[in-house]
Order: C-alpha cells, then structure tokens, then sequence
C-alpha cells in the first residue's frame, strides 16, 4: 500500500531551551496536525518561561546549509519565519526564499520578548519589511508589534489592522492577547482589506502555558494552509487549535 505523503511545513527562527516557544513549540504544532515538521535555526536561547538570558546567533553560514539542505531535498508548502535577529539573518532568508520558495509565507515579526528582550534589531526591522513582508501570505504581529511597525499607538485595532495591510501589502492578523479584558479579539484584514473577526474569551493560562502562544498560532496557520485551507478558515481552524492546546 503506497503511503500518502503528508505535506512539509518549514520553520525558521530561534531555539528555545525550555520548548515553549521558537522552532520547538512550531515542530509540535505541526506534528499535531498530521504534518511533517522541518527546520532552521536562527540563534540559541538560554531561556525559561520567565526569562531569556543570553542568545548566539547561528552563523550566516549555518543558517545558510540548512536551508540549502532542506530545500534541496523537500517539497516545501509552507514557510513559517519567527526570531530573525538583524539585518544580515533576514537578508539570507529573504534571497533564498526568492529563489526557491512559491507557496505560502507565514510571519511571525519576533522582535520583543514577553521579558522585554529585543529580539530583532532596527536594521533587521528594516529588512524585514522591505525583503520578507511583501511576499507574506501572512503577518502575526501583536498589538505592540504592530505598534513599532506603524509607529504610533494603536487605539482602534480595526483601523491598525488596514494600516499595516496598506503599508506592508500582505495579510495582516492582529492579535488581541496584549490588550485589556477577558474578551479579546483577533483581526485578519486580508490583502484586499477585508476584514474578520475573531472574537474568544482570554484564557486562564499561567506563565508556562502562556509562553509562546503567538509561535503556536502562528505555525498553526501555516500548517492549516499547508493542509489545503484558505486564509481566513485557517486562521478560525488555528485560533480554535490553540484556544483547546
């Protein structure tokens, strides 16, 4: 009996020592949708769910032959970034995705840690939305992500959300998780501005549990695309996944 093939999800950011987060935490998610995990590492974390306490950047040249190796031998369907560092990191990722990658890019704009620490650096800021974000089938930022990226404060995240479509000419899925109350909301405006709606009560998560919840959504978006779902299920199918894991 010939064996279907499952569909090959890549990840590329940073490791997480305690795997809440970072590449660890996108390979579950992954393997919890029946998928095949692979990835790229970016930098090592020394971190626990309270604190990161010293990142290595992987060399340019590592990060380089893992991609190279990776794309060499699978069929790629969906691309999901995280931690990219700097400039020098995304520039790498940029190019070789241009040339080897046509399905669908899902970003996760890592740049502050949940313990304030910077993640992305101003000239990585720079080439990620110059060089990734134009390709993107989707960004993930958070209401303080998408803050720095607009450069001014966020009072009406619908508006937020339209903004950053028009600048950065990818979809956009606002995450409600920084904000205020029990109730939050997620916002997709897909690149033709229309909007959904996703609305779900706040969970009751403690510092482990809530460690890494924007990578999770994140790769569990690009594995319900690579399933074969359009953006706006994927996103309800993903919300809902991370709302019961």
């Amino acid at each position: 009996m010939n064996q279907v093939k499952r569909p090959v999800c890549l990840t590329i950011g940073g490791s997480d020592s305690c795997g809440g987060a970072g590449i660890q935490a996108d390979l579950r998610v992954f393997h919890a949708f029946g998928l095949q995990g692979i990835s790229a590492t970016t930098a090592l974390t020394a971190q626990n769910p309270n604190n990161i306490t010293r990142i290595e950047p992987v060399s340019l040249a590592q990060l380089d032959a893992e991609l190279h190796a990776l794309f060499d031998y699978y069929d790629i369907a969906v691309v999901k970034t995280g931690m990219l560092l700097d400039g020098e990191h995304v520039a790498l990722v940029s190019a070789l995705l241009q040339q080897r990658h046509k399905g669908a890019l899902v970003v996760d704009p890592v740049m502050i840690s949940s313990s304030a620490k910077q993640l992305l650096d101003a000239g990585g800021m720079d080439a990620l939305v110059h060089a990734i974000l134009p390709r993107a089938t989707l960004m993930t930022p958070n209401l303080d992500e998408a803050a720095v990226l607009l450069g001014e404060g966020i009072c009406d995240p619908v508006v937020a959300a339209k903004k950053l479509v028009e600048q950065l000419h990818c979809a956009v899925l606002l995450k409600g998780g920084h904000g205020a109350g029990d109730e939050l909301l997620d916002i997709l405006c897909d690149s033709e501005g229309n909007l959904s709606e996703f609305p779900h009560p706040r969970q009751a998560w403690d510092e482990e549990q809530s460690h890494g919840t924007g990578c999770r959504l994140a790769s569990a978006v690009a594995a319900s695309l690579a399933s074969g779902e359009s953006l706006a299920p994927s996103v309800k199918k993903a919300i809902k996944f991370l709302q019961s894991h």
